[in-house]
């Protein structure tokens, strides 16, 4: 696996300021496969100041370059798809056919769309007697997690490149490699040096380093919602802009007049994907309490088809999750879980069956579950699953909306139009209508302390412009 002991800054790999570096692990065996540089906040200034330099130029560039030089990442990215797949699952345990699938497509298609965007979004508009501009932020800081590593990266880079924006990019450090991966791409793409800078490092150094640099004039971090709060503060305490994508508890609300079966099976399979590690994943399930024990024994039907495995194995569904640390999270959870008294219907804390070495976590379903209960409250970040049963619409409204979370969510029903009005009562950033799919042009983003701001499409855009009126 290729690996790079430099920060990609201003147009070149060069050498790390520091001698320190980050071991990076595969989850389903434990073993160090690579080492990046840890990034300190020297690095992070360079970068910053590589970003600064090209800014003016980038700014000036005509959008239907910029849109030019989308379109060639994007190309890279499509070239590369099959050794993005296999170092997202090398580094972060997803199975190789869903890191094909998701892992690996969707920022293909998420760059193509902003490909397109940079050409035909309307830069500047006719008010009354006034042309108003919209104009890039300045120099971009982005600090992206690792769950989907490369998504992340290229929803906050693309929409940055679209807008005329240059960026300094800090990924999660145990899923530097895709993020190395990218630079590459990047370079091949031939974005003028300075426009897109990566340092990898740690969160409370580096990370910390680039959200508190005075000349990063956005803030771009997705995360959880604690470390989105620091962000945040230090943004407020300087006057500049963040966006925050942040935690999630979403419901999957199935109606009286739902396929129970289709609702309670895609939602288990929405929370599988990727080891539960999804921060819009349905991990409460609301059915009606007249087919409570039906949908209890549907859902552990549905989990039983997924055991943990290999993610180089082919006919693996459920790989590790990404570390020791977020296994014992996972784990520390369900035995919460029990000890508050819910019931344990599939999995449990221990570590699956002949899965002692690698950062398993058995999938997991619980039933009996209280609206107040930890597991019904908190982010997992698992595949852990609660049952919660409800009495009426107005109930299941409000044990939806009573986290402090609003990302995602589900509504099923048997009419649209019924699933549609009981989702326009959910205080949620994303709804998915009976099973609807992903869509890359759609607004992502949530509620509450889910967030602040949008990824994907124009309102991923918008988020990187800045407006001037010109008074005529």
């Amino acid at each position: 696996m290729k690996q790079h002991d430099a920060m990609y800054i201003d147009g070149s790999w060069r050498p790390a300021a520091g001698t320190d570096t980050i071991d990076v692990v595969n989850p389903a065996d434990e073993r160090v496969i690579a080492t990046v540089p840890a990034g300190t906040a020297e690095d992070v200034d360079a970068a910053v100041r590589a970003a600064r330099a090209a800014l003016p130029a980038w700014s000036r560039t005509a959008p239907a370059e910029r849109a030019a030089r989308l379109t060639a990442l994007r190309d890279q990215l499509a070239g590369r798809a099959a050794e993005i797949a296999e170092t997202i699952t090398a580094e972060l345990g997803a199975p190789l056919a869903f890191s094909k699938a998701v892992q690996a497509a969707v920022p293909v298609a998420v760059c193509g769309s902003y490909a397109e965007l940079a050409a035909t979004h309307p830069f500047e508009e006719k008010i009354g007697t006034s042309t108003v501009l919209h104009e890039p932020v300045g120099v971009v800081g982005a600090i992206t997690p690792w769950n989907y590593p490369l998504h992340q990266i290229v929803a906050k880079v693309a929409p940055a490149l679209a807008a005329g924006c240059t960026i300094v990019l800090k990924p999660a450090e145990n899923t530097p490699l895709s993020a190395q991966l990218f630079a590459e791409c990047v370079d091949a793409a031939g974005l003028p040096a300075g426009v897109f800078n990566l340092v990898t490092g740690l969160g409370p150094v580096a990370g910390q380093a680039l959200a508190e640099h005075p000349d990063v004039d956005l803030v771009s971090f997705t995360g959880s919602t604690a470390v989105g709060k620091k962000i945040g503060a230090i943004a407020g305490a300087a006057v500049k802009r963040c966006a925050l994508e942040l935690g999630g508890k979403s419901a999957n609300v199935v109606l009286p007049s739902a396929d129970l079966a289709k609702a309670v099976g895609v939602g288990i399979a929405n929370v599988m994907a990727n080891s539960g590690q999804t921060c819009s994943a349905w991990t409460r399930v609301l059915v009606p309490a007249d087919r409570y024990d039906e949908a209890v024994e549907l859902a552990a039907a549905a989990i039983a088809k997924y055991v943990p495995g290999d993610p180089l194995d082919g006919d693996s569904r459920l790989g590790p999750v990404v570390s020791a640390t977020q296994r014992d999270r996972v784990r520390g959870y369900i035995e919460r879980g029990i000890e508050e008294g819910a019931r344990l219907v599939a999995g449990g804390p221990e570590a699956p069956e002949g899965r002692a070495l690698g950062y398993y976590v058995r999938p997991t379903l619980f039933a009996d579950v209280t609206p107040d209960m930890t597991i019904a409250q908190e982010e997992i970040f698992g595949p852990v699953v609660a049952v919660l049963p409800y009495g009426d619409e107005d109930e299941a409204v409000r044990i939806a909306n009573g986290t402090v979370y609003g990302l995602a969510g589900a509504v099923w029903a048997g009419d649209e139009d019924e699933a549609v009005a009981f989702a326009r009562r959910l205080d949620t950033g994303q709804v998915d209508i009976n099973g609807g799919r992903f869509n890359p042009l759609a607004p992502f983003g949530g509620y509450k302390q889910s967030g602040i701001g949008r990824e994907l499409g124009p309102h991923g855009l918008s988020e990187y412009l800045q407006t001037k009126s010109l008074q005529l």
